[in-house]
Order: C-alpha cells, then sequence, then structure tokens
C-alpha cells in the first residue's frame, strides 16, 4: 500500500508520534533491514542522533562502520593519528595506499558511501584536558570511547560521567582470541581485566569519583579472557619492538614508548567494536 493514500492521522495522535510517523514514510531502502529490526520510529531516531567515537583504531573503526550502517545520521570522528602499515591486521581503513593518511579522513570517506545522507565530521584531534571542551560541545545523544591511552580515556569517562553523557567505554580489546568472551556491564563489574581495573583505579585516584554512584554510569566493554603474553618477531633482532608508524614521534602518544606491544586480532577487536555499536543502538531506540 502506498504510504500516501493513508488516510490522515486521527487529531488524537500526539505531535511527536505524528513526527515519527512522517520520518518512517521516508526510510530508504538503503536501511530497509534495520528499519525492519529497529522500528521505523526507532530509525528516524538514530538518523537524528548524534554520536561522537573517540579512537578510529581497531574498536573505533569497526564501532563507526557499524553505527554508520545502523543509519546514525550524525557521526563526530575523533583521532590525531595516521594509518601505520601495523593497522592491516585490525583496522577496517588500513587498505593499500593508504598508510600515512589520516585515519579520520579515510573512515570519514568510508562512511560517506555507506550514509550518503548523513552527516560525518572528520577531526583529527588528540583527546585531552585541553581539547575536551571543544570536543564535547554541542548536543551529544552517545559517546563511543575506543581511546587505548589510559590517561586521556580516565579524562574522557570522567568528563562524561560528571556531564550525564552516556557513554559506552571499551576495556582491553589486545591480547585476545575468543571473541565469544566479550562481554557488556558496568565498569564497576567487570572481571578478569587488568586494564578495566586500573582505568576504576585512576578515576578513583585522579578525578574523586566513587565506584557505586559513578561506574554504574559507564557501559564497558570487556573480555574476561585471560590476556595472552606478546612473542617476539624476527625483526625485532632481541632488542625489543620499534615504531614504524608515520605519526609515531608526536609526543603525544606514541606505542614506541609503551612498556609493551599487544597482540591483536581482527575478530576480537572488531568484536569488541560491533558491541559497543550495538550498545549504542539499543539505548537509542528504546
Amino acid at each position: 500500500m502506498d504510504v500516501r493514500s493513508q488516510p490522515p492521522l486521527p487529531v488524537s495522535e500526539s505531535p511527536t508520534l505524528e513526527r515519527d510517523r512522517e520520518a518512517a514514510y521516508r526510510t530508504h531502502r538503503r536501511f530497509d533491514r534495520a528499519a525492519r529490526l529497529f522500528t521505523e520510529p526507532g530509525l528516524a531516531r538514530l538518523m537524528n542522533a548524534r554520536v561522537v567515537i573517540f579512537g578510529l583504531g581497531g574498536v573505533g573503526s569497526f564501532a563507526a562502520e557499524a553505527l554508520s550502517r545502523s543509519a546514525v545520521g550524525n557521526l563526530v570522528l575523533v583521532d590525531f593519528d595516521e594509518i601505520c602499515v601495523t593497522n592491516v591486521n585490525r583496522q577496517l581503513h588500513a587498505l593499500k595506499g593508504n598508510v600515512g593518511k589520516a585515519k579520520v579522513d579515510v573512515m570519514a570517506e568510508r562512511l560517506r558511501l555507506i550514509h550518503p545522507t548523513g552527516d560525518v565530521q572528520a577531526v583529527p584531534t588528540f583527546y585531552n584536558a585541553e581539547s575536551a571542551d571543544d570536543l564535547l560541545a554541542g548536543p551529544i545523544d552517545f559517546v563511543v570511547d575506543a581511546i587505548d591511552n589510559v590517561t586521556a580515556k580516565v579524562h574522557l569517562l570522567a568528563t562524561c560521567i560528571r556531564r550525564g553523557i552516556p557513554v559506552v567505554s571499551s576495556m582491553g580489546a589486545a591480547a585476545r582470541l575468543d571473541p565469544t568472551r566479550v562481554r557488556t556491564a558496568p565498569l564497576g563489574e567487570t572481571h578478569k581485566d587488568p586494564f578495566a581495573r586500573n582505568v576504576r583505579k585512576l578515576l578513583k585516584q585522579n578525578h574523586a569519583l566513587q565506584a557505586e554512584e559513578s561506574f554504574a554510569k559507564v557501559t564497558a566493554v570487556f573480555s574476561d579472557e585471560a590476556p595472552i603474553t606478546p612473542s617476539d618477531v624476527h625483526y625485532d633482532h632481541g632488542q625489543g619492538f620499534r615504531c614504524v608508524c608515520p605519526n609515531g614521534d608526536n609526543g603525544l602518544h606514541s606505542c614506541e614508548k609503551r612498556s609493551r606491544i599487544e597482540g591483536s586480532a581482527a575478530f576480537v577487536v572488531g568484536t569488541f567494536g560491533l558491541t559497543c555499536a550495538s550498545v549504542v543502538v539499543r539505548e537509542l531506540i528504546k
């Protein structure tokens, strides 16, 4: 039946319901399967939502693409880094010819092809205390935290908690092999994840946040699989890891300065990112 031939809405129906129905009439075939699962009013809410994704690595790139394919209409991508050849095993934008390009620019171009009527903003900036106000300005329906710098991550979570911004946060996605062990829980209820434990410790010590009242406001994506110790590879020559990233010596965050480099797998970090996206979508279509 052609929706244009349907009778007008009864006067008794609310303006909100009327707007939802009118938006539903504009569902594009591109999101046909999404509308059938999320409902058309739910899809309309996603199309009007603004989600900010911090970190466009393995977790963040999968989260961003899943949100774009779920019809989220306004995506802000925040990451200061450039694509490195070592990103190929787990990051969606790491393709031949893209090494050295800004992650946010390449990912934004990809998402515009997926959702051409949506708005994608690429912000090549490092999140920290100085940039927080600018990056968290304006209405935000949800934040996806896929930052792997623990200082920046903890500051972002503390800021979202204090400002009442809904946030889903990825904990330790590296050093795991089993995607079926990925879980979601309030931050205070994670287990077998030393990274999450450290995040909670720093939120208490550096930001004076009390566990019971604060940690429940953060949905954590974590794995209950024990982390796997990384193995050396032949080109370390027994001297440890050497960074080859084009933006490695940036003064803000570098793999060269890490105590050790964990191994990672696309099927685990991708599961983390997809799970983050599912948390956002399920909350926004309620």
